[in-house]
């Protein structure tokens, strides 16, 4: 029940944010961004190759490892008429999007689509390509015009991400207005990512580079990763006054036995990397309460509902919740748990795998800036504030932050 939720206003999360502030580039060298750190109500400002010497040394790092696939697809009629075809995500139940990307000769999506009007029902768009001298023939048709269903078929056995890696483009954030370049192939990715799926970003990692992760093992920190597939709408805008009415974006969730292993056994600091991790970390306890409180698992797949963490209930103790997940696993024989998520994070609520974050800075009334203030309160806006007087750039390709959380 979203009445359970706090009644807050979107308007609160507001903030002037001048396209002088926004990276529309990345910057010249990855751990060369700066570093705005946040601990016991003071700001201090570094250089991102310098994070290693920030936090404890008893730290884990928690990195999501998707990957952008090139979701972007252009096909022209032969009138001559571009249709625009954003793959959202695929039509297909509780299995992890990475399967999905090997499935051959036909597979459906749910997309946006550019131009949908001068593409009519029972018309079929071609496409021929060629990999690796074969030519490809693509068929692309309506599965369900009303709600953006689209069916792709090609005439081989290529997998279809070796047909999206030859025809599709990686999808920059709306804001940029530009084209994707050479540059964005590299520097959209993190130098982690492994897991295709994902059609945005987990832009706190862009940070990072091998020397930066090295420099953390140096000194014995530890590092683990898991899998969010970042949907289109972490950019949806909050459009609700109330932030409790916002319909949340659904996004897949993937997590190795060994993770959830190792989160039971870690008895440092946890420090998510990026908003999709830390929504990925919550929503796995709140499987766990799932399981423990006796709801069942549907066939198509557990999703958390965007209000579960707020109903009324006895607390549940996170080492219980990762255990019944792994005992579920045990009984089922999975070797992986694969989920989906609606949950919100805003304020009043209590974080159970993170004491410090590492994220960028967020558009104004977002939801992930709504996150941002679940974790150190209102200090935000003196931080942004500040970060605005000092320069940083702002959104995807700008700076990162690390934030410590703020106790209650």
């Amino acid at each position: 029940m979203i009445q359970n939720m706090p009644d807050i206003s979107i308007q609160a999360f507001d903030y002037e944010l001048p396209d002088s502030h926004i990276a529309f580039f990345p910057s010249q060298q990855r751990d060369k961004s700066r570093l705005l750190v946040h601990c016991n109500d003071s700001i201090s400002h570094h250089s991102f190759q310098h994070l290693p010497d920030l936090v404890p040394t008893d730290s884990l790092f928690i990195f999501n490892n998707t990957k952008v696939i090139p979701a972007r697809i252009q096909i022209q009629k032969e009138s001559g008429t571009t249709i625009e075809i954003f793959l959202l995500k695929p039509l297909t139940d509780n299995i992890a999007t990475q399967q999905v990307m090997e499935q051959r000769s036909e597979i459906t999506w749910e997309c946006l689509v550019g131009n949908k009007k001068r593409w009519k029902l029972g018309e079929t768009l071609h496409k021929t390509i060629q990999i690796d001298g074969e030519a490809i023939e693509l068929k692309v048709c309506w599965h369900d015009r009303e709600i953006n269903q689209v069916q792709i078929q090609w005439s081989s056995e290529h997998t279809f991400a070796s047909i999206l890696n030859e025809i599709g483009k990686i999808p920059l954030p709306p804001y940029m207005e530009r084209d994707t370049e050479l540059s964005d192939q590299d520097r959209y990715q993190t130098v982690f990512s492994k897991e295709l799926g994902a059609v945005a970003a987990p832009t706190a990692s862009l940070h990072f580079t091998s020397e930066v992760l090295e420099q953390l093992s140096s000194k014995g920190i530890q590092q683990s990763f898991l899998t969010l597939h970042v949907g289109a709408g972490t950019f949806l805008p909050v459009k609700e006054d109330e932030i409790r009415n916002h319909p949340m974006h659904r996004e897949q969730l993937i997590f190795e036995r060994d993770f959830i292993l190792q989160l039971t056994e870690h008895q440092g600091t946890f420090i998510p990397v990026g908003t999709t991790a830390l929504r990925a970390l919550e929503s796995l306890y709140w499987s766990g309460v799932w399981l423990l409180e006796g709801h069942s698992i549907p066939e198509a797949g557990l999703i958390i509902p965007k209000e579960f963490a707020y109903h009324d209930r006895q607390e549940v103790n996170n080492t219980d919740a990762l255990l019944a997940i792994l005992s579920y696993m045990d009984v089922h024989l999975l070797s992986k748990w694969v989920a989906q998520t609606e949950l919100l994070i805003m304020p009043t609520y209590r974080f159970r795998f993170c004491d410090a974050l590492i994220t960028n800075f967020h558009q104004p009334k977002s939801t992930l800036l709504v996150l941002v203030s679940a974790l150190i309160g209102d200090d935000w806006k003196d931080i942004y504030d500040e970060a605005k007087r000092e320069g940083y750039r702002f959104l995807s390709y700008g700076d990162a932050c690390l934030f410590f959380k703020k106790e209650k």
